[in-house]
């Protein structure tokens, strides 16, 4: 099937402050389910040959997860300019191929790999309301995965690749950790990673020595949530311990978090705006920037103030 739409068809499916994933998609929360998120991704061999392959992630971990969150904060929260990002965001893939552990190729536009990562992200959004925010009604959830079908078909998901519901999407989730999902060097890399974060690139160097320090009690939180919010059946299928004091551990947390959705700001609830006014200069120097965020002076691209 193709995936390319008329800019009328794709016009069509921009988001705006009455959807759901606007409401629900940049909710600070969210960062407590980060890992998980990306421990879905890279189980898949596909997914984790490519950024095995084309991303720093170890070095620079910071830099991969805020890439996401761009593209993610784009195409929910950048009106029309979600179109231009979801075109040069499927282009940016196109690149992104090589040799599998096994010797087999791979290639990140696969329509089963492309489509897992959008389906990894809606599932984390709806999984992680659950446990640390605002838990969706079930008519939400209904909605924000209609409108995360139209964000796919605007990066370039095919129609069909993806189940037309949110209790066909479980059950592909759940067949996918069952048969295609497996414990990639990709998945160490990433664990080791979060255990021993390196230095944001944007904190100067005289600050390692306080990084070292505020990093341990941050990756604590991090990988607890992130790997206590994976489905247990892929937990078990990377061997990631989970102990009954790691549980009350995580419940506690997610309670502490849910407490505070009543005095949450909405700017930390509704993120999405304020985050991409704050990377807007970040943002503009990457390849699937919208031409709006970029200024063209003596034909190189800068960015905006």
């Amino acid at each position: 099937m193709s995936t390319r739409l008329t800019e009328q068809q794709a016009r069509a499916l921009v988001l705006g402050p009455d959807s759901v994933a606007w409401r629900y998609g940049s909710d600070l929360r969210l960062f407590l389910a980060s890992l998980s998120a990306l421990l879905l991704q890279v189980a898949h061999p596909t997914v984790g040959s490519g950024v095995r392959d084309h991303s720093h992630f170890e070095a620079e971990p910071w830099a991969r997860l805020f890439r996401t969150v761009d593209w993610v904060n784009l195409t929910i929260y950048g009106g029309q300019d979600a179109v231009q990002t979801g075109a040069r965001l499927r282009e940016m893939h196109r690149r992104i191929k090589g040799i599998n552990p096994d010797g087999s190729r791979y290639h990140a536009l696969e329509p089963g790999a492309y489509a897992w990562v959008h389906a990894t992200l809606v599932y984390t959004i709806v999984d992680a309301h659950r446990m640390f925010g605002t838990p969706l009604s079930r008519n939400e959830i209904d909605e924000l995965y209609r409108e995360w079908l139209g964000i796919g078909r605007l990066i370039g998901v095919r129609e069909g690749d993806l189940p037309d519901d949110w209790d066909g999407l479980l059950a592909y989730l759940d067949d996918t950790i069952a048969t295609r999902l497996e414990h990639t060097t990709t998945v160490d890399t990433v664990l080791r990673a979060s255990a021993r974060p390196a230095r944001p690139a944007w904190l100067p160097p005289w600050t390692q020595p306080l990084w070292r320090v505020l990093r341990r009690p941050m990756a604590h939180v991090l990988l607890l949530t992130g790997i206590g919010t994976l489905p247990p059946r892929l937990r078990d299928r990377l061997g990631l311990k989970w102990t009954k004091r790691q549980e009350r551990e995580l419940r506690l947390i997610a309670r502490m978090s849910r407490g505070l959705t009543p005095v949450l700001p909405k700017a930390f609830r509704i993120n999405g705006p304020a985050y991409l006014r704050a990377r807007r200069a970040a943002i503009a120097r990457d390849e699937f920037a919208p031409d709006s965020y970029r200024l063209v002076r003596n034909g190189s691209a800068t960015a905006h103030g």
